[in-house]
């Protein structure tokens, strides 16, 4: 079948690393890509084809990347939802549909979705604005407090095992979590089209910084059973059909001490956990996130090999412009992959970039990223 070039005029709604990381797939596809953020000179906005500057709540905003953008997608879920689903509704295309990310935005709702579709996931109670201690320990303890809304890398997450840590709760509508022992948390990238065709990606394992709440490194594939591989992805596909749209959604997974799954939360994008797939899979989850908004065959997921991915964060004690420092080192190891995000300012704890090791066993991977991180180091040019 014979298409117009260029492709498509793709619309994301935010400027961040993720979007920026779909601009090779776009101009890989000929494909206009155009972002909306507030930020002027946006890390997308450094690669995209267009930028407009304005706020992701913004209904004017928001109508201008629709007139220009033939499909609409996503780089974060905190926007204007209530406006893009109008704007859909008058008929914008957009992958996935708003209305499930008007759903997902919510933590709470997400949880009684995935009650009421039948996809397990960890018992919950609501306590509102401001509940007493007693309600969490009626609850059972420990317990992760949730905030209903506004969360993301590592904020509106709060765990709670002792009086003390209540004291330090978030002061926000929220709910509690039941705290999920064994370990083990998993994350399945799965893609879909509108014609139904879907993929998922093999499941990575995650391990978390305690400190600042979100991925330290991810390791690919997991290291559980290939039974258990194979559930997790049977697991991330049935969530993923629970929402009826198409797109691109990262499943986070929770594995029990009985070798249980439950679902966790999704990120109806691409996502943290699927940034290996770059170097590490035939088909990258940028490139199937471009495929399924054209509506084009998905790619193979296979992976080329044991794959390690690290968030590289902002060091304490600096703030500032972003200083790197042991990139004469990185530049000399095999099979490493370093990808810097172009934001502007570096804070402790913020997410500046990651890089991707390829091997041929976890073990020798994990290695590798503790003599890495002896010298790779992104700060601040200022100390505080």
């Amino acid at each position: 079948m014979s298409k117009s070039l260029p492709l498509a005029r793709l619309g994301v709604v935010g400027g961040g690393q993720l979007a920026r990381m779909l601009a090779p797939a776009c101009n890989a596809h000929y494909v206009q890509m155009t972002v909306l953020d507030p930020m002027h000179h946006s890390p997308a906005g450094q690669v995209a084809y267009g930028q407009i500057q304005g706020e992701l709540h913004d209904p004017a905003a928001l109508k201008t990347l629709c007139e220009q953008s033939d499909i609409v997608t996503f780089d974060l879920e905190n926007v204007g939802a209530d406006i893009l689903m109008t704007l859909a509704h008058q008929g914008v295309q957009m992958v996935p549909a708003p209305a499930t990310i008007r759903l997902i935005q919510n933590k709470f709702e997400q949880k009684h979705h995935y009650q009421a579709s039948g996809i397990p996931t960890a018992e919950f109670i609501d306590i509102g604005d401001d509940p007493d201690f007693a309600v969490v320990e009626a609850f059972g303890l420990p317990c992760v407090q949730k905030a209903h809304t506004g969360g993301y890398d590592g904020r509106g997450v709060h765990v709670i095992r002792s009086a003390d840590d209540w004291k330090k709760r978030l002061k926000t509508t929220s709910f509690l979590e039941k705290f999920v022992s064994g370990g083990i948390e998993l994350a399945v990238m799965v893609a879909c089209r509108a014609s139904g065709e879907m993929v998922a990606y093999d499941p990575v394992e995650m391990v978390v910084d305690p400190t600042l709440n979100l991925l330290d490194y991810l390791v690919a594939p997991a290291r559980v059973s290939d039974a258990l591989r194979l559930r997790a992805q049977e697991l991330a596909k049935q969530t993923v059909k629970s929402f009826g749209t198409h797109g691109l959604f990262g499943v986070e997974l929770f594995v029990t001490d009985d070798g249980d799954l439950l679902v966790n939360e999704v990120a109806p994008r691409a996502h943290n956990s699927g940034h290996h797939t770059i170097e590490a899979c035939v088909t990258s989850q940028f490139e199937n996130q471009l495929r399924a908004c054209l509506d084009l065959p998905l790619g193979a997921t296979a992976l080329r090999g044991v794959a390690l991915t690290a968030n590289l964060v902002g060091e304490p004690g600096f703030v500032g412009s972003p200083v790197i420092e042991g990139l004469d080192e990185l530049s000399q190891i095999p099979d490493a992959h370093v990808h810097l995000y172009g934001k502007d300012e570096c804070r402790p704890g913020r997410k500046m970039g990651h890089l991707t090791l390829i091997g041929e066993n976890h073990d020798e991977l994990i290695q590798r990223l503790e003599s890495v991180r002896k010298s790779l180091v992104i700060r601040g040019d200022t100390p505080q």
